[in-house]
């Protein structure tokens, strides 16, 4: 999996909606750069404020592809 992805790829692999996702990285400050974000810094922050993944996604897994 590459590391930038589009909100709307990145949305769909952590189970969220893309508007939610776009909102959630302009309140944390994760820079969105020619339409793509970076996975680890949403992921990782995701972690950090304790969200809660679907139980078919493995955040840990997607930050090591």
């Amino acid at each position: 999996m590459a590391n930038h992805l589009t909100p709307d790829e990145m949305a769909n692999a952590i189970g969220m909606r893309t508007d939610r996702l776009v909102r959630y990285c302009l309140e944390q400050s994760i820079p969105i750069y020619h339409g793509r974000v970076d996975k680890t810094l949403v992921i990782t922050s995701l972690l950090a404020t304790g969200h809660r993944f679907p139980d078919d996604t493995d955040a840990e897994q997607m930050l090591a592809a």
